[in-house]
């Protein structure tokens, strides 16, 4: 089993209130936009990392990660990408290859809308984790977190942060 804690949208901010949530996971997902690399650096230094570059991202950030981070973890497969839309209106760069294969889990994030939708068409679910920053126009603060094992997505929560500023 995998606890793990999925963010994005930081555009730079990361506060101990994150990190309490980064030290109980097992694994950390960031779905882009993360600003400056110290984000990403500091939850590296607590748990693994896997994170996608996002739109606001710089060249340093697109040099360490990718725009799209497919992988498998606990018979699960996840495709997570920072600008992928949600069921029914999917980013039209990636429409076809997600239709062709989709994934168990979909992530994307850039909206800053906590989105959480199952995809009966494709039979996958679309996580989107809202924004753990300050920057943007949501109120609060969000991320999720939830547990992989054997192929199942179990636990599934929601995290208030705070209200942003």
């Amino acid at each position: 089993m995998k606890k793990i804690l999925l963010l994005s949208d930081t555009h730079s901010f990361i506060d101990a209130q994150i990190l309490k949530f980064v030290k109980q996971a097992d694994e950390v997902w960031h779905a882009g936009d993360i600003g400056n690399l110290s984000v990403t650096d500091a939850i590296k230094d607590l748990k693994p990392l896997r994170a996608v570059y996002g739109n606001i991202d710089d060249k340093d950030a697109r040099a360490e990660f990718p725009l799209d981070n497919k992988f498998e973890l606990e018979n699960v497969t996840v495709w997570m990408t920072h600008i992928g839309g949600y069921p029914n209106k999917y980013n039209q760069r990636i429409r076809e290859e997600i239709q062709q294969k989709p994934p168990k889990i979909f992530i994307a994030g850039h909206s800053h809308i906590l989105k959480v939708q199952f995809d009966k068409k494709l039979n996958l679910l679309h996580l989107n984790p809202g924004a753990a920053g300050n920057h943007g126009f949501h109120k609060i603060r969000t991320m999720l977190r939830f547990c992989l094992e054997n192929g199942e997505i179990n636990n599934l929560e929601i995290i208030e942060l705070a209200k942003r500023g």
